[in-house]
């Protein structure tokens, strides 16, 4: 049987549940629509794995796609507002210990384009200050534990920001969503078999261990994990691991309770410790924390003992539960009538908390793709543009990622060591590096790829200046003024500081405010 168009009103078959297997399910039916059928199928032997609570802003735009507002699912799953990531201790550089990565508000611009300009400056030797954490919003926020949405959202600049939220809960809370209404019939069950076939290899049915159903699906969407058990076991994608890239194979997460006499931090923090990074990620309710490490350099027992060490006393007593990451994606996502979504498709460790965002992409590329009937091409044509475009989007990822470590500056150990003489991921990326590091233009570096590169010149530049990346001298191909006026940190934060007060409120009564059901955009 050849892939069929949704105008054949197929049957779509998700097997797996989970926080990817709920949001594709969702996705496709609101999209869809009642044309289609939906079943998702789900093991009651498998949990949900809970490594990622943190988004990016793009999840804003799923919910949007669903029609739901926040006050509709934040209080469900105890989610809080995220402005943006702070890497404490990557960098040893004087003034750059703790670099952030902001999400942008339209109000940033002219801040933000000083910020642009004395880095540029800096790479060429002059003494000004080009810490982002000195020149956007967000960091202000942040340090203030203040929520990043306007006070009065109907006459405030356009912002961007994410959440924090229970994974288990948002699953669980998709899931009624998708069952109640959008009318996805969900079978809990576990499959025994896969049928293909004959001639074309594509997927005809499962068979059922439990109920010994045999379900006839048109459309198989692989949400089933690590196992990639369509994609990987049935039609057998090879899995390209990217342990040459990204070392970190394991996380440990513990919760703690949140502080009762503060705000809540409306920040991720991701800590550079002695054989990874601890993420902090604060919900409505608690903390949740892990540490992220390469078995290769630190043991298990090593890792959650360095783990409780580094969150004090607010972990005694709490349960550690340990994780095993698959670094790396598939070949191609979509095979035959196939396509895989999640984990099961690839996995890029949490330290941009990108897992949502590509699942998001991956499913809307699919529904586009399908909306599209091929066009004048073949569905085979169909198939290599979708697996192209998703390659791009987790290639750029992982460039971004990996520059992460690439630019540390840390001697405390052979971890730190290793991976800042890994060599980076892509030719892209080394170019990208050597433009910024001689001091050549590197605006026009980033033109040059920006339809490959997954973060925008703000965000890169954020990332190579935050860590404090500036060579004592570079001669300069990019013509600038000799004298230009530059801004001081202090300077730059009095007027943040002040738009703060009064435009935003603290982060906990942020939170109220959705509870009463006072609506946000």
């Amino acid at each position: 049987m050849s892939t069929p168009s949704p105008a054949a009103a197929p049957h779509f078959i998700i097997v797996g549940g989970g926080t990817a297997g709920w949001m594709t399910a969702c996705l496709l039916a609101r999209q869809l629509g009642p044309a289609c059928r939906y079943t998702l199928v789900e093991s009651s032997e498998i949990g949900t794995i809970g490594v990622g609570e943190g988004s990016t802003p793009y999840l804003r735009d799923y919910f949007r796609q669903l029609g739901l507002e926040e006050r509709d699912w934040m209080p469900a799953c105890h989610a809080s507002y995220k402005a943006g990531i702070r890497f404490p201790g990557w960098s040893t550089q004087p003034g750059y210990e703790s670099y952030v990565h902001p999400f942008f508000n339209e109000a940033d611009r002219p801040l933000g384009q000083a910020f642009i300009q004395q880095a540029n400056l800096r790479r060429r030797g002059e003494d000004v200050d080009a810490n982002p954490a000195d020149f956007f919003l967000a960091a202000e926020l942040a340090r203030q534990r203040r929520a990043p949405v306007y006070s009065q959202p109907e006459h405030s600049p356009a912002t961007d920001y994410a959440y924090h939220f229970d994974s288990g809960l948002l699953g669980a809370f998709l899931k009624r969503h998708a069952q109640e209404q959008l009318g996805l019939q969900h079978c809990v069950d576990t499959v025994a078999a896969v049928e293909r076939h004959a001639e074309t290899g594509d997927i005809t049915a499962l068979r059922l261990q439990d109920s010994g159903q045999r379900l006839e699906g048109d459309f198989f969407i692989d949400c089933s994990g690590f196992r990639g058990l369509l994609i990987n076991e049935i039609l057998g994608e090879p899995f390209i691991p990217w342990g040459d890239r990204l070392f970190n194979d394991r996380a440990i997460a513990i919760p703690t309770a949140l502080e009762p006499d503060q705000d809540i931090p409306s920040e991720t923090t991701s800590t550079a410790l002695g054989h990874g990074w601890a993420w902090q990620i604060p919900l409505s309710s608690r903390y949740g924390n892990g540490y992220v490490y390469s078995s290769d350099f630190i043991s298990d027992d090593a890792a959650e003992a360095a783990l409780r060490a580094h969150l004090g006393p607010a972990a005694e007593g709490a349960n550690a539960r340990r994780l095993k990451m698959r670094v790396g994606r598939v070949a191609r996502h979509w095979r035959h009538n196939c396509v895989a979504i999640g984990l099961s498709q690839g996995f890029i460790e949490p330290l941009e908390a990108t897992a949502l965002m590509l699942i998001q992409f991956s499913v809307q590329h699919l529904i586009e793709a399908l909306q599209s009937g091929g066009g004048s091409g073949t569905m085979e044509d169909l198939r290599q543009r979708y697996n192209a475009e998703i390659n791009q989007m987790f290639d750029g990822v992982l460039e971004y990622v990996q520059t992460h470590y690439l630019l540390n500056t840390r001697e405390d150990s052979d971890y730190w060591r290793a991976n800042r003489a890994l060599k980076p991921c892509s030719d892209r990326l080394a170019e990208l590096l050597r433009a910024w590091d001689q001091g050549a233009d590197f605006d026009a570096a980033l033109s040059r790829h920006e339809a490959a590169l997954m973060y925008q010149r703000p965000s890169w530049y954020c990332l190579l200046a935050g860590m404090g990346r500036f060579p004592a001298s570079a001669a300069g191909s990019l013509a600038l003024p000799a004298q230009t006026f530059a801004l001081s940190g202090l300077q730059a934060r009095a007027s943040l500081m002040d738009q703060t007060r009064r435009f935003f409120m603290p982060h906990r009564q942020a939170l109220a405010r959705l509870g009463q059901g006072l609506a946000r955009t």
